[in-house]
């Protein structure tokens, strides 16, 4: 009887053990998810920030919209044919396109950080430098170029980029060897655009993987520290 009460009291113990760990790795999952989710909104925040602005494309050398390379033959030429003026405005208008409809990625991020599963956080937290941002690019880039495309559609007509564009064309017809040199814009920029978002949300991310400094609360050193 009293080797039962024993093996009793035994696994009753073992049970108690288990339910502790249980509810501590329970509790370090969602410190991990909570701390996850933070460091990507502050991520995304600040990457929509720095590209959502005047000159957040134009005057950052890392990701300021070029001309297309289908068109550097023809604008080439054009620029030293005395529109070097023409040109630079095109490729000004299309970098405030990209601007404007940088913005609209905040809550298209805000929805993918909302339904991220455990798995899903678990893999970014143990990832490579960038893969919170190789996430975003997988669960969003179909939507943040729909969201975009209209947007950067509308302001180039706006700000006079399709005008250009069509004006630097017209050229074309009159210059030797340069048929076929036309691009859909609206797609060149709307790709440029999002390109250039995950790029600044990369280095975001690269950030507080790697610089204490760049943990701005609690809960995001407790997480990333270790």
């Amino acid at each position: 009887m009293r080797k039962i009460y024993k093996a009793m009291l035994i696994l009753a113990a073992g049970s108690s053990m288990l339910w502790i760990a249980h509810s501590a790795t329970a509790l370090d999952q969602a410190t991990i998810i909570s701390g996850l989710k933070e460091a990507l909104s502050l991520s995304t925040e600040k990457a929509i920030t720095i590209v959502g602005k005047k000159d957040g494309y134009f005057g950052n050398k890392m990701i300021k919209i070029l001309m297309p390379e289908k068109m550097r033959m023809v604008t080439d030429a054009l620029s030293k044919a005395g529109m070097q003026k023409q040109v630079d405005a095109f490729i000004l208008s299309m970098n405030r396109a990209a601007e404007k409809a940088a913005p609209k990625a905040a809550s298209i991020f805000a929805d993918s950080i909302k339904n991220m599963k455990l798995e899903d956080a678990q893999k970014i937290l143990n990832g490579g430098d960038t893969a919170a941002t190789d996430y975003f690019k997988l669960k969003t880039s179909d939507r943040i170029y729909n969201e975009f495309k209209p947007i950067i559609s509308a302001t180039m007509s706006e700000v006079g980029t399709t005008r250009l564009y069509e004006n630097i064309m017209s050229k074309t017809k009159t210059m030797p060897f340069m048929s076929g040199m036309a691009v859909d814009l609206d797609d060149y920029v709307t790709r440029k655009s999002a390109d250039g978002l995950f790029l600044m949300l990369g280095q975001q991310e690269k950030k507080i993987r790697g610089n204490p400094a760049a943990r701005s609360t609690d809960l995001l050193k407790k997480v990333f520290g270790k």
